[in-house]
């Protein structure tokens, strides 16, 4: 089997347009990834098609000697948009081998530990940051089977948040827990946006209302402040959702104060990327709860690794709360039940992309997510 063509497919979700990969193979079969990367929606395009010389003709199920071709090829690349076109690539081949033996891939990765994956539940709060509204939406939300809950009550801050908007802010995570009790766990999303000292000063305060993390309180490229943060608050910290390497994963972990880390998988190297992280985490007895603002399709992808890797310990999702024609367009997306994702059993990763209903969807320029200006989280993007 070799590697004949690759095409990307650019869909317009509103708020981030998602970057789909077909690999197509001499022996008729397909392999499906996604590329998405926010605002680099053209330069991962760009950076997938000038990688043909190095895939074109090569077997796509000699997945560890492909990579280490585009490895070398792009001389050892550390950037996101090269390791994220990488990571496409793998992702698919992995799909292909699956396809070809028969098997989903979570079999191929060592079989499944479980067969369902809990989740938790973001970009449910698509509304006025308005106690009412997220205490109501969050119970809607619970009612739907979620146990779990992450948001972003912060605003527009950048670096410092003004006193009325720190009240608000903490008006609104105080809204959430007293609607859903004690039962949920709620988490706490930065979105990298705080100084040292006002991640500290947030963090103690968000303490009596026992986030199961707060999640990137500083910029997560600055170790150093993310491991400070985490040794002033009574609250967990996560992190590490822009990296690209293993080595900023062990030296985050080496701090000694951080147990839960966020790779994106496709930043990271895909199936093959993920497995070594999970190694790693393990050696310092940490778990992942891989970070997922993608398509549904990610999500599938998440599935898969939620299945092979012990210390896996939640799935972000977005599924639900997505527009509703992207399970259409990701056909053989995850189910979801009662908060759990349910665990593909169909050869290779088991889904596909409908590109007739994809075409109608183009990308658009405002398909953005500015997450400082005010009223980012109403997501609407160009509708």
């Amino acid at each position: 089997m070799r590697i004949r063509a690759v095409k990307t497919i650019v869909v317009g979700n509103p708020w981030k347009n998602w970057v789909f990969v077909k690999v197509e193979t001499d022996e008729g079969l397909v392999g499906w990834s996604e590329a998405t990367m926010g605002l680099n929606t053209r330069p991962v395009e760009a950076a997938l098609h000038e990688l043909a010389p190095l895939y074109l003709g090569a077997d796509p199920r000699q997945i560890n000697a492909l990579w280490d071709r585009l490895h070398k090829g792009l001389y050892l690349p550390t950037h996101a948009v090269a390791l994220t076109a990488m990571t496409a690539l793998e992702i698919a081949c992995w799909d292909l081998l699956g396809q070809a033996l028969g098997v989903p891939v979570h079999q191929l990765l060592g079989g499944a530990v479980r067969h369902r994956v809990r989740a938790y539940a973001n970009g449910w709060y698509q509304g006025p940051r308005d106690p009412a509204f997220f205490a109501e939406r969050a119970q809607q939300v619970v009612a739907m089977g979620y146990t779990a809950l992450k948001f972003d009550p912060f605003g527009a801050a950048y670096r410092f948040l003004d006193p009325e908007e720190e009240k608000r802010a903490l008006a609104l995570v105080r809204a959430v827990r007293q609607a859903v009790g004690d039962q949920v766990d709620l988490i706490i999303e930065g979105h990298d946006r705080f100084s040292l000292s006002t991640a500290i000063r947030l963090g103690r305060a968000l303490a009596e209302f026992r986030p199961l993390w707060f999640e990137t309180p500083v910029m997560s490229t600055d170790i150093a402040a993310t491991a400070e943060v985490a040794r002033q608050i009574p609250v967990p910290v996560a992190s590490g959702e822009r990296f690209t390497t293993l080595r900023e994963f062990r030296d985050l972990l080496a701090t000694g104060v951080i147990d839960i880390i966020q790779p994106e998988t496709l930043h990271v190297g895909g199936f093959s990327g993920m497995q070594k992280i999970t190694g790693l985490a393990a050696a310092y007895e940490a778990f992942l709860a891989p970070h997922n603002a993608q398509s549904p399709l990610t999500t599938v992808i998440n599935a898969h690794l939620g299945a092979a890797l012990p210390n896996v310990l939640i799935q972000e999702c977005f599924d639900d709360f997505l527009v509703p024609w992207a399970r259409e367009v990701v056909q053989g997306s995850v189910t979801i039940r009662d908060g759990y994702l349910v665990v593909p059993d169909r050869p290779g990763l088991g889904a596909t992309i409908n590109e007739d209903l994809a075409a109608r969807y183009p990308y658009h320029e405002r398909n953005f997510l500015r997450l400082f200006e005010p009223g980012w989280e109403r997501r609407t993007g160009q509708r």
